[in-house]
């Protein structure tokens, strides 16, 4: 008989940070899809009200992952309408400076570190007294594959992505007697205008075109292809279902074999 790989899912209780656009727009368009009871946050109005309006029963605000009386409002607000929580997926993250290290300023470095690491923290330090009440449930924290490849002139990314792997792995054995799992998710190169972004700013700084940028990228790749947004939000609701009860401390790379950055 087959089984429902994503069965479990109808009913959770999940936040996701930046949800209205890129990687957490997917994830919460598939988890509305399985019936999961959503709150996001994100930093795009425009965003934000588009993605509310066209599914029906989300809770969406404002929030900077990084502002910690934000983060605050934010779950003051997600908490009362949902009820409780089942799972997190820690989702907020930016590009960071491109440039070598002399170049990058202490302000560039510190936004990119305090939004994709930081962020985290100020959301599963608020979120883990909620799902211990629930009796369990799970978090899924954004990496990327530059959280286990060095990556010249992104070092404040790859610096905050490395740190979310081991903040992933400490929280797995801190929270598993509690009956949370938790995961990390390691996209590679994903389509989209933020990889564009990344794109053109390396490009410039190696005196490339973007074409021949992105052939670059794509050659380090084992599958020869970008993934999707929703690729990743596949993996990130196969680690919240029942197929993923066992699953923690994992880093999970959804990036077709990225070999080098």
């Amino acid at each position: 008989m087959s089984q429902n790989i994503m069965s479990g899912l109808g009913g959770q209780r999940v936040i996701v940070t930046a949800g209205a656009g890129g990687i957490g727009e997917a994830t919460v368009r598939l988890l509305h899809a399985e019936g999961c009871r959503i709150a996001l946050c994100d930093v795009s109005d425009e965003a934000l009200g588009r993605i509310g309006s066209e599914l029906p029963g989300i809770t969406t605000l404002r929030a900077d992952v990084s502002d910690e009386g934000d983060v605050a409002r934010f779950f003051e607000a997600a908490l009362s309408a949902l009820g409780g929580l089942d799972a997190l997926v820690n989702n907020a993250g930016i590009a960071g400076p491109t440039g070598g290290v002399e170049d990058i300023s202490v302000a560039d470095w510190r936004r990119c570190l305090d939004i994709g690491l930081t962020g985290q923290f100020l959301c599963a330090r608020l979120a883990v007294p909620h799902i211990k009440a629930a009796g369990g449930g799970a978090i899924v924290n954004m990496s990327s594959s530059a959280g286990r490849h060095g990556y010249a002139y992104r070092t404040p990314y790859a610096a905050a992505k490395w740190g979310v792997v081991g903040f992933t792995q400490s929280l797995a054995k801190e929270l598993g007697p509690s009956n949370i799992r938790v995961n990390a998710v390691l996209p590679g190169i994903v389509e989209g205008p933020r990889m564009d972004g990344v794109i053109r700013d390396r490009a410039e700084r190696l005196d490339l075109s973007f074409d021949e940028m992105k052939a670059q990228y794509l050659q380090t790749v084992s599958l020869r292809r970008m993934v999707t947004p929703q690729d990743v939000a596949a993996s990130i609701a196969f680690l919240m279902s029942d197929a993923g009860r066992n699953l923690s401390a994992m880093s999970f790379n959804v990036d077709g074999n990225v070999e080098t950055l």
